[in-house]
């Protein structure tokens, strides 16, 4: 059936959109019991990650926790709106699988960032001991930087704000916002930034960043229901878009000289699909 291959083809951009908003309700709800049964337990501890090395090694999953839990409701609608409109656009160049590769790999890349600022810069030792990173915004920005890459010229929401403009400026806030609050954030953020660039990049090359996630992903996906796209290189599109408008002009060269009704049914639809 139509509607549920559909739903298959967007299932892990679904799942994070969905998977995002159920931890952040389970989450609220822990800290609402803990807050009526008068417990001390901060749920946070055990879900962000830390760059403290030592507890680290002993809450290893964190490195995947802290990308979906957030802070509070208007932490998680920025991000869901960013990662919606960008994840949006990445589908229409690449596969679900490699949407989600980025999402995850972007994520972890953002908290090595964050992890080695605050192990070799001076200024971050004393807090260290005691600092968490949460939040999907090192996830979602390598989904904004991808494609911001990919599509730099898209309008965003209807805009005349191309995307490129936005991905710039996320950048430019990271980078000046260090020196005040939530510098493990904002370091994390561009860790996971620059990996989206660079993955779509590479590309170019036939260079898959992604790959082993991708094969990790695939462990437990449905072999007979994946989707897949490639995307295309600079020079792939270009010579594509060239024979296109070669087959459109002969098209138009036909009509000129016979009419309309001597195009064959394959020749009206070519011509119905350009318009």
């Amino acid at each position: 059936m139509k509607w549920i291959n559909k739903l298959e083809e967007n299932s892990c951009f679904t799942n994070i959109i969905v998977l995002n908003i159920v931890v952040f309700i389970l989450v609220s709800i822990c800290n609402v019991y803990f807050f009526l049964s008068q417990n001390n337990t901060d749920i946070l501890l055990y879900l962000g990650v830390s760059a403290n090395t030592d507890i680290l090694f002993k809450r290893p999953w964190t490195i995947i926790t802290y990308m979906f839990v957030h802070i509070d409701i208007l932490h998680i609608i920025l991000n869901l709106m960013v990662f919606y409109f960008c994840g949006k656009i990445l589908t229409n160049y690449l596969s679900q699988k490699q949407l989600l590769a980025i999402y995850l790999t972007g994520g972890i890349i953002g908290a090595i960032t964050y992890i080695i600022a605050f192990n070799i810069f001076p200024v971050f030792l004393d807090v260290k001991l005691n600092s968490i990173a949460i939040g999907a915004s090192a996830s979602v920005l390598s989904i904004l930087f991808a494609s911001a890459t990919i599509a730099p010229n898209t309008h965003v929401y209807h805009s005349s704000i191309k995307l490129k403009y936005v991905a710039i400026l996320y950048m430019i806030i990271d980078i000046m916002s260090i020196p005040e609050q939530n510098a493990g954030g904002h370091i994390a953020h561009l860790g996971g930034a620059l990996y989206g660039y660079i993955y779509i990049y590479m590309l170019n090359f036939n260079i898959n960043l992604g790959y082993i996630t991708e094969q990790f992903i695939s462990l437990f996906s449905n072999q007979n229901t994946s989707y897949q796209k490639r995307y295309e290189s600079d020079y792939e599109y270009n010579a594509r878009k060239k024979k296109e408008e070669k087959k459109i002009n002969l098209i138009l060269e036909k009509i000129n000289k016979s009419g309309y009704d001597s195009l064959s049914e394959d020749e009206k639809e070519t011509l119905f699909k350009q318009n």
